[in-house]
């Protein structure tokens, strides 16, 4: 079975076993539990040593060690002298010379024998599941990314594109940018049936960014191949009548370049007329109407305007426009009462905009493009500018609108529901596409309870690099940010979290750990807040451009077992973006919860604390505006009070629905992307 299956349903709790009973289950099953703390609860007579290997890929086991080899002890023993020292020679060493043929380690650093593993760890339960039971669950998975209308992260676009080529028949589509790069990928037109012709743009734009590594469409040096499989595309929509040529006219200018490009020649009258259109300048913007309307203070009018061009659910997407604009009670109140839309995923997201929304500080934009995540901050002069601001009290009026909308849409989805508690704490799956893949991932946003008397290791490792850079800011609650890292724990003592050393190791593979003691932590930085932990890459490469995995581990004793122990891994992903910047996960010190964020950022900064974390609030306090909790109760008929009456059971808790019922869990975000797309 392919590697992306198998990782795949590795992150379910699933193995697969492709052979049946195996001669060496009983030694897999073993190595199995002593390696990884994994037991076997269903046919463990199919074990194989593949099995090991799966898990060692996902879980990691032979680890670079970090540039101190007895961390944390060993930081902690050397003066802040001899660590300068240490690093100062290895970087004469290694940026100096150039020389990154071995990994570094100290030269003051002492001999030092670690204890055997002797913590108690949670068991992870994995059953064994034959290839026809295997081969179902990523059918149904792929159908189910295939269903919602977000964009895909990197590895699930992977698995859905392997799908396709394994014969997947595709049905439905929800997302255009799922369908534009399955058509990009496959050269299939079928994909077309889920676009229409303004999507052209959308298809040129991701075969420039990912043939030719460019995110500016009007200079464009495409292939033959590309050009012909553009004109392909193009035809295919005039043969078929699914021409929005309105929606086009807004882009005229990409799209006059675009046909000349491409050497476009109008196979039918209808083509014909479309270039001609667009040459002559005689089409019109449809929001030419509604911009006029706005210019002139008429909200209602602008209102019916832009409803009748473009739709409930462009409305819906100018609301906080509309709004902004309005200067009566009676004017809100209509653009309130004139959401018709039922698109629940863009209700949510204004939820949670105006869940934050502080008309007095710089706001930050975030949009996500080519599955990375870009902010923006306002400047003190845009704020000046600004005239978008809507008053507190109509804010409170929409949050309430929006919400009841959000009700309304999903009343009666799921019939009888039971929903554990705990999913109160489970951020809903908005920002997949920005998302790496790995274990023990949840949805941005999401928290769960982190033991305050043991300690988190984070780790990052890597090859084919020369050095990437883990890194931990602090924010408090004012704004301010404190960072940790190389350039500043060098030179001093800092209670409660140490570093493991700045490694840069070339092609052979080369690591670092923080560990944060949050007792000791806490006594001496009370002001902080959240730790958010960063990946970036030093080197002058992109993460596409290597290999790394990043994740944590929750540890206990001092000196039990080595650095890197897999069976204290609570999560491990690896990073693909096409940048050097990403954020993985956060520390509530307040509440003592772990918080995902699992971001790629569109970012090339390759220096920790070089950018403004502010805009993470909204992805650290998500679940306090609306959850899965919240989601699972409105999609019911009746809310249930045990499992066993439930046609739904949303719960982590393993086997609580009955035959015949549905259960979904935190981590089941296709699922719950497929609700919010239906």
């Amino acid at each position: 079975m392919e590697r992306l299956y198998q990782d795949y349903l590795f992150s379910q709790g699933l193995f697969v076993s492709e052979q049946g009973p195996s001669d060496l289950a009983g030694e897999t099953v073993l190595s199995l539990a002593k390696l990884f703390n994994i037991k076997v609860v269903e046919h463990p007579e199919w074990a194989c040593l593949d099995m090991v290997r799966v898990a060692q890929r996902n879980l990691g086991r032979n680890v670079p060690e970090p540039f101190y080899r007895g961390f944390p002890q060993s930081v902690q023993s050397l003066s802040i002298q001899q660590r300068l020292v240490d690093q100062f020679l290895h970087y004469a060493r290694t940026y100096g010379f150039g020389d990154f043929s071995e990994a570094g380690h100290s030269i003051f650093e002492e001999e030092f024998s670690r204890s055997c593993f002797s913590e108690k760890v949670p068991v992870r339960v994995y059953r064994i599941i034959d290839v026809s039971a295997a081969s179902q669950l990523i059918e149904r998975h792929a159908h189910q990314l295939l269903a919602g209308s977000r964009q895909l992260s990197e590895g699930d676009y992977a698995l859905v594109l392997q799908c396709v080529r394994d014969g997947l028949a595709v049905d439905a589509c929800g997302s255009k940018d799922t369908a534009t790069k399955l058509l990009m990928d496959t050269k299939d037109l079928a994909f077309t049936s889920f676009l229409q012709l303004s999507d052209v743009i959308r298809l040129v734009e991701h075969l420039q960014f990912s043939h030719y590594g460019s995110t500016d469409i009007k200079r464009l040096n495409f292939s033959n191949q590309d050009r012909k499989l553009v004109r392909k595309v193009i035809d295919r929509f005039f043969e078929r009548g699914a021409c929005d040529v309105e929606r086009c006219y807004e882009m005229r200018r990409a799209w006059v370049g675009l046909l000349h490009h491409v050497h476009y020649r109008p196979i039918n009258q209808k083509a014909s007329d479309f270039v001609t259109n667009l040459r002559d300048k005689r089409g019109r913007s449809a929001y030419s109407a509604f911009e006029a309307h706005m210019g002139r203070g008429e909200v209602k009018e602008a209102l019916c305007a832009l409803e009748q061009s473009k739709g409930a659910s462009d409305v819906l997407r100018h609301l906080n426009y509309l709004l902004s604009r309005c200067t009566t009670e009676d004017q809100a109140q209509f653009v309130l009462d004139h959401l018709q839309s039922k698109n629940r995923i863009v209700l949510i997201q204004l939820l949670l905009m105006y869940g934050f929304y502080d008309p007095d500080t710089p706001r930050t934009f975030a949009f996500t493009r080519y599955n990375m995540l870009r902010t923006h901050l306002e400047t003190q002069e845009e704020v000046a500018r600004r005239k978008s601001v809507v008053p507190e009290a109509w804010v409170s009026a929409a949050m309430a609108h929006i919400r009841s909308l959000i009700e309304d849409s999903l009343r009666n989805t799921l019939g009888k529901v039971y929903v554990d508690e705990a999913l109160r704490r489970t951020a809903i799956p908005l920002k997949m596409a920005a998302s790496m893949s790995g274990v023990g991932l949840l949805p941005t946003g999401s928290r769960m309870p982190f033991p305050s008397d043991k300690k988190l290791r984070a780790f990052t490792y890597w090859e084919l690099v020369n050095d990437i850079d883990l890194s931990v800011i602090g924010l408090s609650d004012d704004g301010g940010q404190t960072e940790f890292s190389w350039r500043n724990m060098a030179f001093k003592r800092l209670g409660g979290i140490v570093f493991s050393g700045d490694q840069t190791s070339g092609y052979n593979g080369g690591s670092e750990y923080f560990d944060i003691y949050l007792p000791k932590f806490k006594q001496h930085y009370g002001n902080i807040h959240y730790l958010v932990f960063c990946d970036n890459v030093y080197s002058e490469k992109t993460f596409a451009d290597c290999v790394c995995t990043a994740g944590f581990m929750v540890r206990e004793k001092r000196g039990s077992g080595k650095v890197f122990e897999p069976k204290t891994v609570s999560s491990s992903f690896g990073i693909t973006c096409p940048s050097r910047f990403a954020y993985l996960f956060a520390l509530d010190l307040v509440k003592d919860e772990f918080v995902w964020l699992n971001v790629s950022v569109g970012s090339f900064e390759n220096v920790a604390g070089e950018s403004r974390l502010a805009f993470l609030q909204r992805y650290l306090r998500s679940t306090e505006v609306i959850n899965l909790y919240d989601l699972a109760r409105m999609a019911a008929t009746e809310v249930v009070d045990y499992p066993r009456d439930a046609d739904v059971v949303f719960s982590d808790q393993a086997d609580l629905a009955l035959e015949g019922a549905e259960q979904i869990g935190s981590k089941d975000y296709a699922r719950v992307l497929e609700l919010l797309s239906s």
